[in-house]
């Protein structure tokens, strides 16, 4: 890996990937051209993606010999950044629904120092809301980003965007455990018991695939919010709040 300049935040990049054969080499050309130090973790594709993966040069990868969900592969990336000696990390998805050429935005936002946690926002009002989002996906999210708010005072558009930079020192303080899709409820519960400072920068709301799947119980909607509900409460006893649990928000 390459290294950058003395005087500069050491950032990485932080890729999870499922068999985004039909994407990978498209993001990994693009974000070459704004971060030298990317790690790739496969979740056990079982496509051509860890073929891709061998050919390419100056990248790492972790790869998991089966799929162990979307949480695990956020953890693993700050194991490695913790373990790397990175100041940053920053996390994007491998579906085209985060633009690479988004990446220099937070690169400005770790500069200014004044953040523990820059999440990307598909919804502030200067977001580009190019697609529409399928309307369980929108409301879920409505819904525990308003408790998120109410309970914690974060002042969050967006609890479930995915394209985010986190100082490692931070990531460090917290416990997750979470190895699905369900890692942000226990995410934001940590943010708010490490006291991290939080500010979002807009991003384009995208949907390449809006009939793209969770797997199995998690595409019903009602039994993906309990799910979440059942995480964050888990997470918040953990915590010493279990006094605080999430209710619905009409």
């Amino acid at each position: 890996m390459m290294t950058q300049k003395l005087n500069t935040p050491r950032i990485l990049l932080a890729i999870p990937v499922y068999n985004e054969q039909q994407y990978l080499n498209d993001v990994l050309d693009e974000v070459s051209q704004y971060i030298d130090d990317v790690l790739v973790i496969d979740d056990g594709s079982s496509d051509d993606s860890k073929v891709i993966l061998a050919k390419r040069k100056n990248i790492c990868v972790i790869s998991h010999p089966e799929n162990r969900g979307y949480g695990q592969t956020i953890i693993d990336g700050f194991h490695f950044a913790m373990g790397s000696g990175y100041d940053w990390i920053i996390t994007m998805d491998c579906d085209l629904q985060h633009e690479p050429a988004q990446i220099p935005d937070f690169i400005e936002a770790i500069k200014k120092d004044d953040a523990d946690i820059i999440s990307g926002s598909r919804y502030m009002p200067e977001s580009l809301k190019t697609d529409s989002p399928p309307e369980d996906r929108r409301e879920i999210n409505h819904q525990i980003t308003a408790w998120i708010n109410e309970k914690f005072q974060l002042n969050i558009t967006d609890a479930f965007c995915g394209f985010k930079a986190h100082r490692v020192e931070s990531v460090e303080q917290m416990k997750l455990g979470e190895a699905g899709y369900a890692v942000p409820l226990e995410f934001w519960v940590e943010v708010a018991v490490n006291r991290l400072r939080v500010t979002e920068i807009p991003i384009k709301l995208i949907y390449n695939d809006p009939n793209r799947h969770f797997g199995g119980e998690l595409d019903d909607p009602k039994t993906r919010l309990a799910h979440y509900k059942e995480v964050f409460d888990k997470t918040l006893q953990r915590a010493g709040l279990s006094h605080l649990t999430l209710r619905d928000h009409g």
